[in-house]
Formats: structure tokens, sequence, C-alpha cells
């Protein structure tokens, strides 16, 4: 017999009862001592910083701030090197962060580029290599394994989430369904024709799929865990994705400029994410000052990647929001963060208080009057930051009395401005009438700079 767990706790993976090492896919890494991670930290930290000097920008930028191959004798030492971000490996487009030949750059990714040029991301065979067994190790902490059915509801294109995830899977192997985005109604067939058992997706499109399998006859009774991210999203949907899926359901962190998905991972915890501490050398500033926050502290999260090859990264700032925290994981593995809150740029400031969308989304679940769906609508009305929030209306409530209507109105802006500290204006809508999303959600209109 394994551990009894609390009922709100993840069931334990199913070899759990066989011993501490089913959990694992590696486990001397996964569990290193504090001076054996340390030592191959720095180790991996001096590799990066001279890997880092064979591109044009980090020469440029080391030169300028007195940084040579000695000047990294400990860890803290990081703190002397210049933060990256997104926008310098824009102007950077194509290859210009690239530290290889292009010859050696088996893959390139890009993001999507929605305002200018991308970010391309490039990948030497180790890489791709060294980006799998991130996956894998995910997977086999959740309880997922060899022969496992899993569906990869995520865009295969330039977009990292598709191919990240396929290879992990194949490499511990799983037989997987390269399904991608798009026709939902085929989707859940696959996941009954096929016997699928576990799926990977957004938590938005997790929900969309939700709503769909409720219209036709097809039963996903095979479905045992979920695999969510690649956007923000609350305890109130995890708990609706739960019920709705009959799911157990784990939140995934990655982003492109780090490989992509597999940089952090809930464990059956469920208590924060590992961030994988011999591949990624993690800091917390504030995003303002750039100064640097200690453990339990909210703000940006900074990321050296430690393995790369063919783009080596330098203290990149993800804008993400998160803190690091103290307390030693019961399932022995070490360094965490805090579920994303929300990035730093898409945080709304509306009259002088911080909002981030997860925040509406953790209240709009939590009323069973109106349906999972909301957009945010921002404008700046004779000089003051008007916020108007589109709620979907749940079937049974949309045909009620409008006095019923008026209560569910206020009771949605009553419950906004408990937990915001700030007014809103609420629009209730019909049923199926917003926007549903295959990739991340894209929640947030703001039309304030909009002539």
């Amino acid at each position: 017999m394994g551990p009894k767990r609390p009922r709100d706790q993840a069931p334990l993976p199913r070899d759990y009862d066989q011993g501490i090492i089913g959990m694992f896919w590696n486990e001397v890494i996964e569990t290193l001592p504090p001076d054996a991670l340390e030592a191959l930290q720095l180790t991996r930290l001096k590799e990066t910083v001279h890997r880092a000097m064979k591109v044009g920008f980090y020469k440029k930028a080391f030169r300028e701030a007195g940084i040579t191959q000695d000047s990294i004798k400990s860890l803290a030492d990081v703190e002397k090197l210049p933060f990256t971000r997104k926008q310098d490996l824009r102007d950077g487009y194509p290859f210009g962060f690239f530290a290889v030949p292009l010859p050696e750059v088996n893959r390139i990714h890009t993001t999507s580029g929605t305002t200018g040029k991308p970010t391309v991301v490039g990948y030497t065979k180790n890489d791709l290599d060294s980006w799998a067994d991130l996956i894998a190790r995910n997977m086999t902490m959740v309880g997922v394994r060899k022969g496992d059915v899993f569906q990869n509801m995520v865009n295969y294109g330039m977009f990292t989430g598709g191919l990240g995830f396929h290879y992990g899977a194949e490499k511990m192997g799983c037989t997987v369904i390269p399904s991608a985005t798009g026709n939902t109604k085929r989707q859940i067939e696959m996941i009954h024709d096929f016997g699928v058992n576990v799926i990977h997706c957004t938590p938005s499109y997790a929900m969309h799929l939700s709503e769909v399998a409720e219209e036709t006859d097809f039963s996903m009774d095979s479905l045992k865990i979920g695999l969510f991210g690649a956007e923000p999203w609350s305890e109130t949907m995890r708990r609706e994705l739960e019920r709705r899926l009959d799911v157990t359901a784990f939140d995934s962190y990655g982003l492109s400029e780090l490989f992509g998905p597999g940089v952090a991972f809930e464990c059956p915890e469920r208590n924060g994410l590992h961030i994988w501490h011999d591949a990624y050398l993690t800091e917390i500033i504030d995003p303002a000052s750039g100064e640097r926050l200690g453990p339990g502290e909210r703000g940006e999260l900074v990321v050296t990647p430690l393995t790369k090859e063919a783009m080596p990264l330098i203290r990149y700032r993800t804008g993400d929001v998160t803190k690091l925290l103290e307390d030693r994981c019961a399932c022995g593995r070490g360094t965490k963060i805090a579920r994303i809150t929300g990035r730093s740029d898409d945080m709304l400031v509306i009259r002088g208080i911080n909002v981030f969308p997860s925040q509406i989304e953790h209240v709009i679940l939590g009323l069973p009057e109106v349906g999972n769906q909301f957009m945010v609508y921002v404008d700046r009305v004779n000089h003051l930051d008007e916020m108007l929030i589109a709620v979907e209306m749940n079937r049974e409530s949309f045909h009620g009395e409008l006095t019923d209507l008026t209560r569910t109105q206020a009771k949605v802006a009553k419950s906004l401005r408990d937990a915001l500290d700030l007014r809103t204006t609420v629009k209730l809508v019909e049923p199926g009438s917003l926007p549903r999303f295959e990739g991340k959600a894209k929640r947030v209109v703001d039309r304030r700079g909009v002539v």
C-alpha cells in the first residue's frame, strides 16, 4: 500500500507504491544535494558565459561591463552579467544570437512576431535531445508512463509546444497522437476511439473541449491526466477542468527562448512548479528597478539556461510574474516557483491598481450563474481608465427573468470589485458569443492608445 493522500491533492503516480524511484526519469539529477548542485551550476554557468562570448551582442555587452571568462567565480557573480530582453533577440533577427555555425543548427523555431519581427530560436542535436529529456522528466513526474496514449492538441508549426512535447513523449515510450489544433469534435472522437489517457493543450482550449464534448455522443472516460500550459490559469479553472474532464490537471511552464515547454512543471504535490535546477539558473527581480528580490517576494522571473549550445542566453527577462518558493518539496526535488500570476507586460494598471487577467478568471469561474468565457475591454473616458468585462451567461440562466439577470450582473460586479478593489462595468452576453481560442487565450483588448 502506498502512502495516503489528502483528498485535495493529486493522485500519486500509478507505480508510486513500488517505491519513490517510480516518480523519476533521472533521480540523481532531479534530487542533487545542494553542494553538488551548486558545483554543477557554477561549471555550467562558466561554460554558458564562454559560449555567449561567440555572440556579437554579448561580446559587446561583456566588454562594456568589463566581463571576462574569469569574472565568474561563484553563482553570485551572475549579477555582474547584463540582462537580455526579448527586444534584443528581435534586433538580432534572424541568426544574430546563434553561437554555432548554421550547419550545426538542426532545427529553428520562432515566436509569433505579432508586435514586430519574430524571435528566432535555434537548436543543435544535443539541444533537441536535452529538451526531449526535460519533457520526459516532467511527464514521468506526474505519472505518465511508457505505453500511455498521449494526444498533443497544440500547434505543430513554428510554435515550440507541439514538437517539444511530441519528442519528449516519444522518448519515454508513449503512443503519441499529433492531433494539433482545430476540429474539436474530431479531437473528442480520437480521444474516445484511441483510448487516450493523457492530453496536452492550453487550459482555455481544454475548457472549450469540455463544452463541445457535452454536445457529442462520445465519452472521454479514458482520460486520466491533463497537462495544461502556455497561458496563466487559476486554481478555480483547475477545479473546473478536473470536474468537466475527470482528469488530474497539472501546470506546465516554458518559453521558446528557453527551449520551449518543459522549463518547469508541477509534481503530484501541486504546490508550485519545479524548475529544473541543473538546466536553468533562476532569479526574481523587481521589473521596474531590476533589483534582485528574495525568496517569497513576487516579481519578474529571470532565467539563465545552463545547457543550451546553439543559442545561449544570459539573464533572460521572461516577463512572467512569480516568486521562488523556499520549502523543500515532499517529492524530493529542489527549486520551485509559484504558479505564474501573469506577465509583467500583460498586467493592466487601472486607476493605479494592478490587475491580471488571471484574477478576473478566478472570480468568473467561481460564480455558478455565469459561464467560463469572458473578455476584458479597457478604454480611457474623460481622462479616466474604465474597464468593461463581457461575461457569457450559462445556458440555464440565459433564459431567466430580467430581474434575475440584473441580480446576476450586480453579483458579478460586486465579486470583481471585492477581488480587485476596483469598480468595473459588467456586461452579460449570450452563451457562445465570445471568441474561443485554440492556442493562447487573448482575453484583453486595451483600447486606451487607439485613436
